[in-house]
């Protein structure tokens, strides 16, 4: 006799088997409890009965099943539907979401639910009870993969939702990549939060758009911050990456940091100098700047180092680049400038 079977609290139901129509070819194999357990959720969504049973049937499924995304909208629905309380839903949420790092039908569940308690937030020091626990919540996933697809998507619509753009999202962030300087999620955070900021960006301008109403004081505290993180970590693509957004995002030439990439760079053809490379991603930032202002040599050089030595496993790619430069097709993002505003 199954759970549910011999519960007298579900006497008055009657389960709805899976139907997989006649032959099937791949028929799962459930559990026992599980094909009860759903038999017993179907004949309730048949009913459309919305009820504590109905909440606490879908966390036993959940427990047996966490990516079963009909079970989580039904518990959904459910809960708003006999008004069960939010604070305790996430509570829960909390811990299955611990338990199952990679699971995104939990962020979507957690989405809903902050969607529903938002138009009951009525005070700001209620708003601030939420944000904090929600950031506290993400930095205990982040404690055990910092790199969470998942929790990253839910963050950037929870700032969204919220208008986070504030100094402790900021410091938040900073603190991730203090921890880890080469956490491109964290920096892409930092851009999203940088450069969506309803206070000074131009609405729904792209990622990587020109937007003329960014301040250059924000220009120049971003790309002073990327610096200082290529210095501690000069083969760390992402603040190179960083680099170049910023750059975009303000319509500044890329040959406006060249003094500060050939930090990292000196070429075997400059006069009196030994070979040194200190990062491949400063060389890549350089061909890409030399391009730009027309050296083409120098730019040439760059990517046969890059090809020849420095990053041999994409030959292919920096020799394709060399090919692009000499058909003054630029290397890189030089080719893709034109029409911007550049200061």
């Amino acid at each position: 006799m199954g759970i549910y079977e011999g519960d007298p609290d579900w006497d008055d139901v009657v389960p709805i088997p899976q139907d997989d129509g006649e032959s099937a070819l791949a028929q799962i194999a459930y559990s026992d409890e599980y094909s009860e357990a759903m038999g017993y959720l179907r004949a309730a969504m048949a009913a459309k009965e919305h009820s504590q049973r109905v909440l606490d049937l879908t966390e036993h499924i959940i427990s047996l099943n966490p990516a079963h995304y009909t079970v989580w909208l039904y518990r959904a629905s459910t809960l708003f539907a006999i008004n069960s309380s939010i604070s305790n839903e996430l509570l829960w949420v909390n811990e299955v979401a611990l338990e199952n790092q990679k699971n995104y039908q939990i962020w979507h569940h957690r989405q809903l639910l902050i969607d529903h308690l938002y138009p009951s937030i009525s005070s700001p020091a209620d708003l601030k009870v939420v944000e904090e626990s929600e950031r506290g919540f993400m930095t205990q996933m982040f404690d055990q993969d910092s790199k969470n697809y998942h929790v990253w998507s839910y963050r950037q619509w929870f700032v969204r939702k919220f208008n986070l753009f504030n100094d402790a999202e900021m410091k938040s962030v900073e603190e991730l990549l203090r921890k880890d300087i080469r956490n491109n999620s964290a920096w892409s955070h930092r851009f999203f939060i940088v450069f969506n900021d309803p206070i000074y960006c131009t609405p729904d301008s792209k990622a990587m758009e020109y937007d003329s109403k960014i301040p250059d004081a924000i220009l120049d505290r971003e790309i002073e911050f990327a610096k200082a993180a290529t210095f501690e970590a000069p083969q760390n693509q992402s603040p190179w990456n960083y680099l170049r957004g910023v750059l975009r995002k303000g319509g500044r030439k890329l040959a406006t940091l060249e003094c500060f990439a050939v930090e990292f760079v000196k070429l075997p053809s400059e006069e009196g100098k030994e070979e040194d490379v200190r990062s491949s991603h400063a060389l890549d930032f350089l061909a890409d700047v030399w391009d730009e202002k027309g050296e083409v040599r120098k730019a040439d050089e760059a990517l046969t180092l890059l090809g020849d030595k420095y990053d041999r496993i994409r030959k292919n790619y920096w020799d394709w680049r060399r090919g692009m430069l000499k058909q003054g097709e630029g290397t890189g993002l030089v080719g893709k400038m034109e029409g911007m505003s550049v200061k």
